[in-house]
């Protein structure tokens, strides 16, 4: 059976694609911080579908034990995807470094840490896919979440390059921008509805998008024109918007 590891595996959007590899028959390896949790997932995974699941302790700021981390893996999957992040607050990140760094340290520097040696191991051995979940918020920075959107293009940065360095390796990698999703991060914002989805459509997209595969990923088709007309208005009237 193929091997899935998920980087981030406690998160809502982080369940659903396990759920809906396991049911394709992957074998998961499911990282997080809180194993307790991991473990409950875990039962319930192997007594729905049948597959193996494997519980890993993971912490995406832990830069020092991210060598271990891949050790302990011993062979990289053929499909790692990363679905840890950290929306943050960003009035209180905007007085409070610690805050600011925790936003920071998780959606970009913490990605580039633990994928640095995932993508190179891939390299060696000429395959493997790595989907990232970056946002649309990195597209543009706005006022009420500029924080978090510039580790996210930071990201989607980091993703693009990384697609070009191993695409002569037959490595493919994958970005994901899933816009509002209906998930505990957001659940107490107020989310327009044409623009919200559910952890288990992106899940389902995102599978789609990792056979086909596709470069990025727009989990609703409408923010790509969202996001086209807000990168189109000038400067000098978008800094004037309440946004």
């Amino acid at each position: 059976m193929p091997t899935v590891l998920i980087l981030g595996a406690t998160s809502d959007i982080a369940q659903a694609i396990a759920r809906e590899l396991a049911a394709s028959q992957y074998d998961l390896i499911l990282a997080a911080r809180n194993m307790n949790y991991i473990k409950r997932i875990q039962k319930d995974i192997q007594i729905r579908y049948g597959v193996r699941v494997k519980p890993m302790y993971f912490d995406a700021t832990s830069y020092e034990q991210h060598a271990d981390f891949i050790r302990q893996i011993e062979v990289i999957p053929e499909l790692v995807i990363v679905c840890f992040g950290y929306l943050g607050e960003q009035k209180t990140a905007q007085a409070n470094w610690e805050e600011a760094y925790q936003i920071l340290a998780t959606n970009y520097i913490g990605a580039v840490s633990i994928l640095n040696p995932i993508a190179q191991e891939m390299e060696q051995r000429k395959r493997g896919i790595i989907v990232g979940i970056s946002s649309v918020a990195g597209e543009r920075g706005r006022k009420s979440n500029y924080l978090y959107g510039s580790a996210k293009a930071g990201f989607t940065a980091y993703l693009s390059g990384l697609r070009n360095r191993l695409y002569a390796s037959g490595v493919h990698v994958l970005t994901v921008k899933p816009g509002y999703v209906n998930t505990k991060m957001t659940e107490n914002k107020d989310l327009p509805k044409i623009l919200t989805t559910t952890p288990e459509k992106v899940a389902r997209n995102i599978c789609r998008a990792i056979r086909r595969k596709k470069n990025a990923l727009y989990v609703k088709r409408i923010w790509w024109l969202v996001m086209l007309i807000i990168k189109c208005i000038p400067e000098s009237i978008f800094k004037k918007l309440n946004l």
